[in-house]
C-alpha cells in the first residue's frame, strides 16, 4: 500500500505541474507575448509597443471617448475583443486578418497597417475587415 500512495502522489504532482504550465502558457498568449509574439496585446493603461524589430500592427484602435465600443475577432475563429474601450485605452492585434466593428466610429482612431482610417461620424457604426499588409 505504500507504494500505490507515492505512485499516487508522484501522479498528483505530474498533474499540478502539467495545470500550472498550461496555465502559464494561456496567460502569456492572452498578454501577447507568445513565441509566435502575433496574439492581441491590449492594454488599459497607455498600450504596449510593437515588439523589438517594431512590426507594425494589422490594427491599432485608441479610445478618444469615455466609452468605446469595440469588437475584434479573427474571421471563423476567436474574439479577441467585445467590450467597451475607456478614454486612453488602445489595443493592438498582429493577426493577418481580423473583423472589426466599431460601436460609435467617432469615438475612435484606427490605424490599419500604420495607417490612419478616415474617422466615423458621431454614432456611426462600422464594420470592416482589416488585412495584413505584405511585409517587407
Amino acid at each position: 500500500m505504500g507504494i500505490a500512495r507515492l505512485v499516487l502522489i508522484g501522479l498528483a504532482v505530474l498533474l499540478v505541474l502539467a495545470l500550472l504550465a498550461v496555465g502559464a502558457k494561456s496567460l502569456m498568449t492572452a498578454l501577447g507575448t507568445d513565441e509566435a509574439g502575433a496574439a492581441a496585446t491590449p492594454a488599459a493603461t497607455g498600450g504596449t509597443p510593437s515588439p523589438a524589430g517594431t512590426r507594425t500592427s494589422t490594427v491599432q484602435i485608441v479610445c478618444s471617448a469615455d466609452r468605446c465600443p469595440v469588437f475584434v475577432r479573427i474571421p471563423g475563429g476567436d474574439v479577441l475583443m467585445d467590450r467597451d474601450m475607456t478614454r486612453g485605452e488602445q489595443a493592438s492585434y498582429f493577426e493577418p486578418e481580423l473583423d472589426v466593428v466599431l460601436g460609435d466610429a467617432s469615438t475612435v482612431t484606427v490605424l490599419e497597417n500604420g495607417t490612419q482610417r478616415p474617422p466615423g461620424e458621431a454614432g456611426e457604426r462600422q464594420s470592416f475587415k482589416v488585412t495584413r499588409a505584405p511585409g517587407p
